[in-house]
């Protein structure tokens, strides 16, 4: 039996007809992208317990033996720190190395606001006697370090170290070890006194 022609055509014309295309109502959004932060709440390492800076005065945070091993060696000068909320802070320079080291006790919000995209920082996330604690640097300023304490919920300590205008540029990792130096005293000094 012969196969008429015309209907091989239509069995062929039949395999090619075109899909017709969704419409951009009916297409289902791409996925979500990932998120950039590589450290969220959830990964911070959990305090040891809280310790709350309500009543605590940043100038008498670090006893005089502290302050000699850290160098800080003019006097303690108070003040608020309005860009973090009214936080009262301390700041006291070394006259041996220039540096400036400042202590802000943070109450109006916790530490990982650090993690979020709007902080704009470069971090690194360890711990101080078993409290999170982040060294920030801030991209294109590298005259500073920052080592940010996770203390209580919603509170922490900010320690900034800084060049203090020495005539040769401090590094910034020698900054950050400074930081991290103060930073160390400080939870020790609180630990010690709550």
């Amino acid at each position: 039996m012969r196969t008429p022609a015309f209907l091989i055509v239509a069995v062929a014309l039949a395999g090619c007809t075109a899909v017709p295309r969704q419409s951009s109502l009916t297409t289902p959004p791409p996925p979500p992208p990932p998120p950039t932060t590589s450290v969220s709440r959830m990964d911070f390492p959990q305090r040891p317990r809280e310790v709350p800076l309500d009543s605590v005065e940043p100038c008498a945070v670090l006893s005089p033996d502290q302050l000699m091993s850290l160098s800080l060696d003019n006097p303690p000068s108070a003040y608020v720190e309005t860009s973090f909320g009214g936080a009262k802070a301390c700041t006291i320079r070394s006259t041996t190395s220039g540096n400036v080291a400042r202590i802000a006790l943070v109450l109006a919000s916790g530490a990982d606001v650090w993690l979020s995209e709007n902080a704009q920082a470069d971090y690194k996330v360890t711990t101080i006697e078993g409290f999170a604690a982040i060294t920030v640097r801030t991209p294109d300023v590298h005259d500073v370090c920052n080592v940010e304490i996770d203390v209580a919920n919603g509170q922490f300590v900010d320690v900034m170290f800084r060049d203090g205008g020495n005539s040769a540029a401090v590094q910034q990792d020698h900054l950050c070890l400074g930081a991290m130096r103060v930073a160390e005293a400080v939870m020790a000094s609180l630990l010690q006194k709550r």
